[in-house]
């Protein structure tokens, strides 16, 4: 007796990586910058700046290595978030080398330092960190889900981060502002990576706490409100923004914190009471502390009634300077090198670099790079949607309120939206902080979306996939 067997194999329909399609975005993702810095120094100086080669392939490396990386350790991850992050990064260093050719800063600083040191190189060094720190992150960070352990960890380390820009002799105090500490003659910005860490501790304690959170005692003008020990959790946060801001005279930072719990409190339990609730702390408390804390009082000041604070005390005239610069930039900009945003000072290659892409690129500039932040933003927010697991989606969620928030406060304060708050622009300013701080977090959503989109293993096989015939001699 003869028997034949075929096997039939069941596995999963395996999904296109987009690999190919990263590639292609990281070329025009490095092309641009490149005719964005000949541009610049034909507007400035009349011929190719000397160093385009170098930055062109230094940038091309990096990018290189990046989308390698990606290709081995993610494979399936959202094929846009590199490429938007590169062109950022590009544009930033850019900005920051036009700004140092300004004959205005480079006097400035002789004056008050003894000597002119560019910011470009230093923000191309902290570039090639940074990149190697996202690759790091993929290498290390096989399973998102293996952060959700240390949840309270998170927490404590996220205040020892946030406590330590107070600590004397650690802490720096920068035009009003404790946010800096210095270590080895290099300032560090903690609260850029407390925004990861404490993202953490968000997510794992939503997860868990969420049932719990959703659930209302008594409706009130058509609002859910919580029972009252439910509102433990945001009355700490609260609690723990106001004294950031009291002790730090960190507006940016303590929006940035409370609002991103908001956020993710809400994803959570789907209840509009919580958003409420959370507005109308956050007005109080900036309320209350733009009354009695003379830092936030004077940017609060300025952003009233900047040109008349301008007139009387000069305390607010780098708002009253960016508010021109976007004025005189009119819909398409002056051009690259062609606009006066350096007479805002040291502050132009950091909290202002944003009003140099309002004057020199106008309207149509802001438009394109809102555009580019919003797209990250909302790649982030279909990670979340995508993500198979309750702490992936808030993480994701976290991370892209939270860099949402930032673009906010930080486009609002240069534009006279809202009163200045000090954050940096991501990937734009000048920064070592900010700039590896961004990377990490485009890392994180990075593996996220590969964890959401590889496909799931094909189960083993069953008998009733097996067809056996057996062949009997006639």
């Amino acid at each position: 007796m003869s028997v034949v067997t075929n096997t039939t194999t069941i596995g999963a329909i395996e999904l296109p990586s987009r690999r190919n399609t990263e590639l292609l975005l990281l070329g025009f993702a490095v092309v641009i910058p490149i005719f964005a810095y000949a541009n610049a120094g034909l507007s400035i100086h009349g011929k190719l700046p000397p160093g385009m080669l170098t930055y062109g392939l230094g940038l091309g490396v990096l990018a290189g290595l990046a989308h390698l990386v990606v290709r081995r350790y993610a494979k399936y991850a959202d094929p846009l978030l590199l490429p938007i992050a590169t062109l950022l990064n590009g544009l930033g260093l850019v900005l920051i080398w036009r700004l140092d050719q300004s004959e205005r800063l480079q006097n400035l600083a002789k004056i008050q330092f003894g000597a002119f040191s560019e910011s470009a190189p230093r923000q191309m060094m902290y570039t090639a960190l940074a990149i190697a720190l996202f690759a790091v992150v993929l290498l290390v960070l096989k399973d998102h889900r293996v952060l959700q352990r240390f949840t309270y960890i998170s927490m404590a380390a996220s205040l020892v981060l946030l406590i330590l820009p107070v600590i004397p002799g650690l802490g720096a105090d920068v035009f009003g502002a404790k946010i800096w500490i210095s270590v080895g003659g290099f300032s560090i910005q903690p609260g850029e990576f407390a925004k990861i860490v404490i993202a953490v501790f968000f997510a794992g304690y939503l997860m868990v706490k969420r049932d719990a959170l959703a659930l209302a005692s008594r409706r009130f003008m058509g609002l859910y409100l919580p029972r009252g020990r439910d509102l433990g959790p945001i009355l700490m946060i609260w609690a723990m923004s106001l004294l950031v801001l009291v002790f730090e005279n960190d507006l940016g930072t303590s929006l940035l914190f409370f609002g991103m719990f908001v956020i993710m409190l809400y994803v959570a339990t789907e209840r509009t009471s919580w958003i409420v609730i959370g507005l109308l702390m956050s007005v109080g408390g900036a309320a209350v502390v733009g009354a009695t804390a003379s830092h936030v009082k004077a940017r609060v000041t300025a952003w009233l009634d900047p040109f008349e604070c301008y007139r009387t005390s000069g305390a607010c005239e780098q708002v009253g300077q960016s508010i021109m610069s976007f004025g005189s930039g009119g819909v398409l900009g002056t051009g690259w090198g062609q606009g006066n945003s350096d007479l805002i000072g040291f502050a132009a290659n950091s909290d202002f670099i944003f009003s140099t892409v309002g004057e020199e690129l106008g309207l149509a500039g802001v438009m394109a790079f809102l555009l580019l932040y919003g797209l990250i933003i909302e790649r982030g927010v279909r990670t979340a949607l995508a993500a198979r697991d309750p702490f992936g989606k808030l993480f994701a969620i976290g991370l892209s309120g939270a860099f949402a928030l930032q673009i906010f406060v930080v486009a609002g304060g240069v534009m006279g939206l809202i009163p200045l708050t000090g954050m940096t622009m991501p990937f734009l300013a000048s920064g070592g902080s900010s700039v590896l701080a961004n990377w990490v977090l485009i890392a994180i959503l990075i593996r996220i979306s590969d964890t959401a989109r590889r496909p799931a293993p094909a189960p083993a096989p069953s008998p009733d996939s097996e067809m056996t015939q057996v062949v009997r001699p006639s």
